[in-house]
């Protein structure tokens, strides 16, 4: 497993994207450039998010990546309690629809994603997707 953190600031987006792909392409991670277009999209939604909605309680958010055999799984962790929930998306708003977005990646890949308290107070938001794209029968 592989951590970092970073202060909750716009420039940590991209800083979080790069970072995530040079670990997963030094690591020799067998990502497809589907897969990992979808995961770099999934961390800078996530980051994006802690950044503007938790940057006043969590100045401070942690960027996670671990490999399995068979999965990649990304998560971002900030210090703010509250529970993010995915809305449907109303369409004459420019934001709001990042978790949609993360949901939607992740499900197309076969993944599974998920928001969870953590003993701090704050919450950590992730996505796992398989390795191996699913097979259509």
């Amino acid at each position: 497993m592989w951590r970092f953190t970073a202060a909750a600031v716009e420039v940590s987006v991209p800083q979080a994207r790069h970072a995530v792909r040079d670990l997963l392409f030094r690591q020799g991670v067998p990502v497809s450039d589907d897969l990992l277009q979808g995961l770099l999209l999934i961390v800078s939604e996530l980051v994006t998010n802690a950044v503007r909605h938790a940057a006043l309680l969590s100045p401070v958010l942690a960027v996670e990546v671990a490999v399995g055999a068979e999965w990649v799984r990304v998560s971002v962790e900030d210090n703010h309690p509250y529970r993010p929930t995915a809305l449907e998306a109303d369409h004459g708003q420019t934001g709001g629809r990042g978790l949609l977005l993360v949901r939607e990646i992740t499900l197309e890949a076969g993944g599974v994603c998920d928001v969870e308290h953590t003993a701090s107070g704050g919450k950590v938001i992730w996505a796992a997707l398989p390795l191996k794209a699913a097979r259509v029968l």
